[in-house]
């Protein structure tokens, strides 16, 4: 009886300790993927403010208000929208964004991440000014793909004309 009462404790003792012991050796979560970007001067006579065009990622209206913006986008093809917030240093913008699948309710239809975009002026006359981006999932700012848009002209940015039926807000403005 003494023996089956020592199995039985060291048996509990050891599924007791066993969580600590196998989380000893499970890594530290990765650290979030950060872009080395170094802000440069913005082009002359620039602003952040506008409406950008990507043929995937549709219309993105950014609207700044000192060092942060809020920008949102709807995706050509009409499936998905967004908003994002961030800070502006010279000519990048970091930022959190989220993307919500039309139709769908709940955590599947809703995606996020962080990622930056840097303010560019190709050569030459005449020419478009573009944001040159990339975005990432979750608190990495680099894994996910890229986002180029060009700046249209004449263009007014209006952040209420783009959403969904819910307009839930990243921390925006709305």
């Amino acid at each position: 009886m003494k023996a089956r009462q020592i199995i039985t404790i060291v048996s509990a003792a050891c599924l007791l300790a066993a969580p600590c012991f196998f989380s000893a050796c499970t890594p530290p979560p990765a650290a979030p993927k950060t872009a080395a970007v170094q802000p440069l001067d913005m082009p002359p006579g620039a602003t952040w403010d506008g409406v950008y065009f990507n043929p995937m990622w549709g219309y993105l209206h950014i609207v700044a208000q000192g060092n942060n913006f809020e920008g949102r986008w709807k995706r050509a093809d009409e499936s998905k929208w967004g908003e994002m917030t961030g800070t502006i240093t010279k000519d990048i913008a970091r930022f959190d964004w989220k993307e919500y699948t039309i139709g769908m309710v709940g955590a599947s239809g809703t995606r996020s991440g962080k990622g930056y975009f840097r303010y560019t002026r190709p050569e030459g006359d005449n020419i478009d000014d573009v944001l040159k981006g990339v975005w990432g999932y979750d608190d990495s700012e680099i894994d996910g793909g890229e986002w180029d848009s060009i700046k249209q002209r004449n263009k007014q940015p209006d952040l209420k004309s783009v959403g969904g039926e819910a307009e839930p807000s990243v921390g925006g403005w709305n």
